[in-house]
């Protein structure tokens, strides 16, 4: 069962009381029950490349076989940190960068576990002279928004090259879906984006990578995303919050083992508006084998580097903040990741020629009508078909 919520219809639904605590720490709410004995768990999601495992997690059955019963709740990309404070869901996984300013500000969430790393990137024209990052001061970089984890990260490897991103880069926000063609118009030097956009204007022969999350050092060592719980909800609820933990995790090992099974699943259950091959190559380029340490470790890193670029207050002491972030849950642990058995199925992997796969696919089927990621609400992307695309779909036939 899935539902979908913005924070508006939320409101709606909360009695007059609840909306006087909702500034306040939400009281605590023991899960209920099916008649099979089910623990209930409402799982928060978007529509995006990166949730696989939750999709996996859930039509594979290992939600269930961790004996809860899980009703999906669409959020809009814009108010999911609110419908998560609000109570409208209980879990979920999501951006690390992107909850810790709210935590700081006292938002009651915590992190369990990392999920996966590498979705986002810096990327610039071809045809441009940008190649490293040491060439972008001075430059206009595009974002989907101030404050998102593009941006973030821009700004931490802007930062980690002795470049000023408040004083030696001019910021522009187009809707993610534009992104391409404002640098092709001459509108910004370069951008900061997430999946699946990065991999789309790959594809296209638009751009060329400057900063990968996925491949440059530190960054491929930190889990971008982690599984994130409402602080009331987990308090409560310590079993359950284990329990929808580890069917992430399991789920992850398995997207991990299964990238190109996971990336279809994804699109033929339509939980996500994407093309089966452009979904795989994405999927393909993130990292998803899962850890507790890790992600406590992502926590720990993401906030002294965020404080570094001025992103958190100059007074607020990262140790504890991250202290207060994360929260290690019985029978979640690395050991019991490492021991799971996940068999790689015929078909799974990404194959030699995903490439061709999908430049193929953008020729003959064009780019979905609109792309939704894990930092800016669902845009519309106009196919490009460029020279280096057209010579892909060539040598492909």
């Amino acid at each position: 069962m899935s539902q979908i919520f913005s924070r508006r219809d939320f409101l709606l639904r909360l009695p007059p009381a609840a909306l006087l605590l909702a500034g306040c720490k939400e009281t605590s709410r023991l899960a209920g029950k099916t008649k099979d004995g089910l623990t209930k768990v409402r799982v928060g999601f978007i529509g995006i490349t990166c949730e696989a495992p939750i999709f996996t997690a859930l039509e594979l059955g290992f939600f269930k076989e961790e004996g809860l019963a899980v009703e999906l709740v669409k959020c809009e990309w814009s108010k999911y940190k609110d419908v998560l404070a609000l109570g409208g869901y209980d879990i979920t996984h999501h951006l690390v960068m992107y909850f810790l300013k709210p935590i700081e500000q006292g938002l009651d969430v915590k992190f369990t576990a990392g999920i996966h790393k590498g979705c986002l990137r810096v990327q610039a024209p071809v045809k441009g002279n940008i190649h490293t990052v040491a060439d972008l001061r001075g430059k206009r970089i595009g974002v989907p928004g101030m404050g998102t984890p593009p941006f973030i990260f821009a700004h931490r490897v802007l930062g980690a090259n002795g470049i000023d991103a408040r004083r030696e880069i001019e910021w522009r926000v187009f809707p993610a879906g534009e992104l391409g063609l404002a640098m092709q118009k001459g509108e910004i030097d370069a951008c900061a984006d997430s999946e699946p956009i990065g991999t789309l204007l790959l594809a296209q022969g638009i751009v060329r990578n400057v900063a990968d999350q996925a491949k440059d050092f530190p960054f491929n060592e930190e889990y971008c995303c982690a599984v994130i719980a409402h602080g009331g909800w987990l308090t409560a609820n310590p079993e359950a919050g284990a329990a929808a933990t580890r069917a992430m995790l399991k789920g992850a090992k398995w997207v991990n083992t299964n990238p190109r099974l996971a990336a279809r699943l994804s699109v033929e259950k339509k939980y996500l508006a994407s093309n089966p091959e452009l979904n795989t190559t994405a999927i393909g380029n993130l990292n998803y084998m899962p850890s507790v340490l890790g992600g406590k470790a992502a926590v720990e890193s993401a906030a002294h580097e965020m404080k570094r670029a001025g992103m958190l207050n100059a007074n607020t002491d990262v140790d504890e903040l991250a202290k207060k972030a994360f929260v290690h849950l019985e029978g979640v642990n690395d050991s019991w990741v490492e021991g799971l058995q996940i068999a790689q199925l015929p078909g799974g992997r990404v194959p030699e020629d995903q490439p061709m796969r999908v430049a193929a696919e953008l020729a003959t089927q064009g780019t979905p009508e609109r792309v939704a990621t894990c930092c800016a609400p669902a845009s519309r992307v106009a196919p490009r078909p460029g020279p280096a695309l057209k010579c892909m779909v060539a040598t492909a036939q």
